[in-house]
């Protein structure tokens, strides 16, 4: 399983920006997904959680609540952060993760040891 993620760069606060993670391999419609992110210094941290098609849960960090949307394109298996208003708070490096477990994705634990994690993609905000 890879993941591939993408989108990222460097915008003004209140601009929005889509990233994406192309996933190849895998169950893909048995998946949980995720998007974590790490800023400097700091722990990684989860942002949100996408539960398989046939269960459709969903999970957002209270940071973020109201000006981000995650999304799948189940026929082209990609996953999706719409990130609208951004703030300077929001500039980490942004990662996908995906398991067939949802609880840790669920429950927006960075469980780096568990499932399948892509090499992020860089989004600052000045």
């Amino acid at each position: 399983v890879q993941l591939v993620e993408s989108g990222g760069g460097s915008v003004q606060s209140g601009r929005s920006l889509i990233l994406s993670c192309k996933v190849t391999g895998g169950p893909k419609l048995t998946f949980c997904m995720g998007w974590y992110r790490q800023a400097p210094g700091k722990e990684r941290e989860g942002v949100a959680a996408l539960a398989s098609p046939s269960d459709g849960r969903l999970a957002y960090a209270d940071s973020v609540k109201g000006r981000f949307v995650i999304s799948k394109d189940n026929q082209k298996n990609i996953l999706y952060l719409q990130m609208d208003n951004l703030e300077p708070e929001d500039t980490a490096m942004y990662y996908c993760a995906a398991d067939i477990k949802a609880w840790w994705l669920l429950a927006l634990r960075p469980q780096t040891d568990f499932g399948w994690w892509g090499q992020g993609t860089q989004v600052t905000v000045s």
